[in-house]
């Protein structure tokens, strides 16, 4: 079911993208552009639930709920859950996509472990991956699979004269664009405010980029080249629907509450 629904289409259109431009990495990127138009509905539904959240914060029955409960976290999750559901907010809307992109990011993987054929058995194993009405694909394997200094079905480093070790460059690009494309897209919270979205955010904040740089590094180049792909075209598609925080990725100063002057008054002598 697997192999018939998500590996083999995969398969498919990788052939039939680099049988057009004769490149794999290329290949890729198209095929990730791709991807991220067919889903632009989710993309759209995040960025509206992003903004809902945000005018949210500004809520001031929402502010008084935070306000109220702000000693019970768990009377505070209650009332919030309760507020979301009356004004038809979905917290975890915003992660949607990003969990609905992992099944593609599994299946492109094996796709490209199958369509980068570097063994005769590997050859024939993709072979049997090719639809029958795609018979011209045999002329179109991908025998070269490099791309600029990568090769795409290999972890990628850059080897420079003078260094003993290579340097994992897209897997460092990967943890960059996957911080910043996830801090742009947060709505900012007001200092000092936390509730459970605003804890769960900032946990993907700091968890997303190292895993996806993790699979970067352990995996093949050709993920990783998905993977940075797949991030431009998300910081650009928020900067073409105005919905780009930047200022989160700069350092917030802690707002401290004002002192009391507990000391007694001097007396002034008239």
């Amino acid at each position: 079911m697997w192999d018939s629904l998500i590996i083999q289409p995969f398969v498919n259109f990788l052939l039939w993208i680099y049988s057009l431009v004769g490149n794999l990495g290329v290949a890729i990127i198209l095929f990730t552009i791709a991807s991220r138009i067919l889903l632009y509905p989710l993309t759209s539904r995040q960025i509206k639930s992003s903004q809902a959240l945000q005018d949210l914060q500004k809520d001031k029955k929402f502010i008084e709920i935070q306000e109220k409960y702000k000693n019970d976290k768990e009377k505070l999750g209650q009332e919030q859950a309760k507020y979301y559901q009356e004004k038809g907010v979905n917290p975890f809307a915003s992660c949607l996509p990003t969990l609905i992109q992992f099944p593609i990011i599994i299946g492109l993987y094996q796709a490209m472990q199958k369509t980068v054929a570097s063994t005769p058995i590997d050859l024939l194993k993709l072979i049997d991956y090719i639809y029958p009405s795609f018979s011209k694909a045999l002329s179109f394997i991908p025998l070269n699979t490099k791309f600029l200094w990568m090769d795409m079905g290999s972890p990628e480093r850059l080897f420079i004269f003078g260094l003993s070790f290579g340097i994992p460059v897209l897997a460092i690009l990967v943890v960059i664009t996957t911080y910043i494309s996830t801090k742009i897209i947060t709505p900012p919270t007001a200092p000092g405010q936390k509730d459970q979205t605003t804890m769960m955010n900032n946990t993907m904040n700091i968890y997303m980029p190292l895993l996806m740089g993790y699979f970067a590094f352990q995996y093949n180049s050709g993920l990783a080249l998905y993977f940075v792909t797949t991030n431009l075209i998300q910081i650009l598609q928020y900067m073409i629907a105005g919905k780009v925080y930047w200022s989160n990725l700069l350092p917030r100063k802690t707002v401290e509450e004002p002192k009391k002057n507990t000391s007694s008054k001097k007396n002034t002598r008239g």
